[in-house]
């Protein structure tokens, strides 16, 4: 390899063509997992496309709370873009190699859409604070300006300090192995096959991630806490009954999210009980599984959506019936011109 040279230090910054994703390699039924991969991607894309559809063509949906719906969804269909596709291609073509550029590409997507996808949590959250604690200020307090300035905000912060994250993996030189054991172009499998001193990256890495997903969790645990007290605070059971039934979709999704993350660090970092297979297993899995799962569960637990989506069913159905017998209409005019022409 040409690009390897003997002697590294500081000042020479050494990039190679590429790296070798080679996290899947010794996994058992592999083509089984990347069909339901593909099940998953398929999923994800309708679903959530759908999603969107729905709620930007009814004027009556446009409000905070399902614009932050449609952050999420957006959120999803990205995570699962930045990850799948190439997956899918490794299995396909047996071609692993991701030049370097693009390595960096896929890694500061995934670290962005990762970070706001915690952060859109945290705001629907945040959605069901107002709503549920200050239901008589809710619509001074959260209007659709405020709620689009809050989402911008979190845009713009998690592009920012993501390119920050990735901007300073280009000054580590690799000079031995481009193996990265992962399922795509990831922080840390990366950084650690460095020759130079990636202390800076690690701690960049190890932060950022407590952060940036612990940050949101503890304002969405915080958010509950508030509503528990609230409800708690009713005379009548059944408008606690009913207030509750307003927070089990997005508590569904924060644990679809959390749950297994937590699971995985927890067994990982404290007591060591992890195999890296099932690690990379693991981890494709929780990142994977929740874009897929999200605008389900807000089409079956939120009745507006519910209804606008089986109401944009019951119209699909109707227009082909209608197209149906138009074309038997249309058949049946020509058969008899053809009889009255013989």
């Amino acid at each position: 390899m040409s690009f390897v040279k003997s002697a590294v230090n500081d000042s020479v910054i050494i990039h190679p063509p590429g790296f070798y994703i080679i996290g899947f390699q010794t996994f058992p039924l592999i083509s089984v997992y990347f069909i339901f991969l593909t099940f998953v991607y398929v999923v994800t894309v309708v679903s959530n496309t759908v999603l969107i559809y729905i709620i930007a063509s009814n004027r009556s949906l446009h409000t905070p709370k399902f614009l932050a719906v449609v952050n999420l969804a957006v959120i999803d269909l990205i995570l699962n873009t930045s990850t799948i596709p190439s997956m899918i291609k490794i299995f396909l073509l047996k071609d692993n190699f991701i030049p370097f550029n693009l390595c960096l590409v896929q890694m500061y997507v995934f670290f962005a859409v990762t970070t706001l996808e915690s952060h859109a949590l945290a705001i629907l959250a945040y959605d069901r604070l107002i709503a549920i604690c200050f239901p008589l200020r809710q619509n001074s307090i959260n209007t659709l300006r405020s709620m689009s300035c809050i989402v911008s905000l979190i845009w713009g912060f998690s592009l920012g300090i993501s390119a920050f994250a990735i901007g300073i993996m280009t000054q580590l030189s690799f000079c031995s192995s481009l193996s990265v054991f992962s399922y795509f172009c990831d922080y840390a499998p990366v950084f650690r096959l460095a020759c130079n001193d990636y202390t800076l990256q690690w701690s960049v890495g190890s932060w950022l991630t407590v952060l940036l997903l612990g940050g949101p969790f503890i304002f969405i645990f915080l958010s509950y806490v508030s509503i528990l007290v609230t409800v708690f605070r009713m005379k009548s059971l059944d408008s606690r009954v009913k207030t509750l039934a307003t927070c089990v979709e997005h508590l569904i999704i924060v644990a679809v999210y959390y749950i297994p993350l937590i699971a995985i660090f927890t067994t990982e970092f404290y007591l060591r009980l992890i195999d890296p297979d099932q690690r990379v297993l693991s981890l494709s899995l929780a990142s994977c599984i929740p874009p897929c799962v999200n605008p389900i569960v807000y089409s079956l637990k939120t009745k507006e959506i519910k209804t606008r989506a089986l109401a944009l069913v019951r119209k699909n159905k109707i227009d082909i019936d209608q197209h149906r017998r138009a074309f038997l209409t249309m058949h049946v005019c020509l058969e008899r011109k053809a009889a009255k022409v013989f």
